[in-house]
């Protein structure tokens, strides 16, 4: 349509020769006419097309062949979001890259929809514990036959600890608990687990009383209220797990790696784009000592807590 237009422009000058009389019929001004008519003389009509207004150099230019190769290869294959895109591109190339860019790259591949199915919910509502270390989510996910891998997650900085174990058990529960007790760089106060047999063992409840740790396990039928470590175990399986080998000897030292980039270098959405040692950091002040904490530990409310809910004292009782 404007081509058709400047065509006009250019053969009504031509025929009058009149550049007033062209630009009060057509509408436009006398250095629109110009700059048309200098590049109609060059070029004929073809010079009546408007020409790209991209630059000839960019020289801070991001994005060039093998990034947009490397994002395109992880969206295909992994079916990866935008932001999980920008963290494995941080953590297996090192590559740092805006969302929008990002974007702007699977818009031109036409890549920019995934197709995922849609979960429902009846209402979110996010909450957080207002320390680190007041509550600590625990779960066990199995991997394959003989990989159980372990995690902790601290709910208000999303801290994560997790391990390989080769069975579910009281005695290996024990072990990943001693392990989240030093890797959690605060004072744990409490520990949240599901209905999973392992937790309610006599020795792992004994052992959280010798700590001076209370037990909260949920109702049954209840993963929502342990929610945040079962998003990051799927967050585990969908960048970890599914580009592991898992008959490699070093398999676990790789988990490692993958982990600590988890607490230091990938930013959270839900922590407004902090990583969880940033979040611990500007937390620090109110953190409670364990001096306090093991003051304000009542041993009259901790008991052996079954594992039937029924038969749980500290159970809320029908109406």
């Amino acid at each position: 349509m404007q081509e058709r237009a400047r065509r006009g422009w250019v053969k009504l000058y031509e025929q009058t020769g009149d550049a007033g009389l062209t630009c009060r019929r057509c509408g436009i001004s006398r250095p629109t006419l110009r700059k048309w008519w200098r590049r109609y003389q060059e070029g004929g009509e073809a010079g009546l097309v408007s020409l790209s207004f991209r630059p000839h150099r960019s020289p801070r230019q991001k994005v060039f062949a093998r990034e947009e190769a490397l994002i395109l290869e992880l969206r295909r294959s992994r079916r990866l979001g935008i932001k999980r895109l920008r963290s494995e591109l941080i953590r297996e190339h090192g590559l740092k890259l805006a969302l929008a860019t990002i974007h702007k790259v699977l818009v031109r591949h036409c890549e920019n929809r995934l197709e995922k199915p849609t979960f429902r919910r009846k209402g979110r509502k996010r909450y957080s514990r207002p320390v680190p270390g007041d509550r600590i989510q625990v779960d066990v996910c199995k991997i394959r036959g003989g990989i159980y891998q372990y995690t902790a997650i601290d709910d208000c900085s999303r801290w994560q600890v997790a391990g390989i174990f080769p069975r579910k058990t009281a005695a290996s529960t024990v072990a990943f608990l001693t392990k989240v007790r030093t890797a959690m760089p605060f004072p744990i106060q409490r520990i949240q687990t599901d209905r999973g047999q392992e937790f309610f063992a006599y020795q792992v409840q004994d052992q959280l009383r010798d700590w001076k740790i209370k037990f909260r396990p949920t109702r049954p039928r209840s993963p929502h209220l342990n929610g945040k470590v079962e998003r990051v175990q799927r967050t585990a399986l969908d960048e970890f797990w599914a580009i592991a080998d898992l008959n490699d000897p070093a398999v676990a030292d790789r988990f490692a790696d993958w982990q600590r980039f988890y607490n230091t270098g990938r930013p959270h959405s839900s922590l407004g784009g902090k990583t969880p040692a940033e979040r611990i950091k500007q937390l620090q002040h109110s953190i409670p000592t364990l001096e306090a904490i093991h003051a304000a530990y009542d041993p009259k409310r901790e008991w052996d807590r079954p594992h039937d809910y029924q038969w749980d004292p500290g159970a809320p009782k029908p109406r």
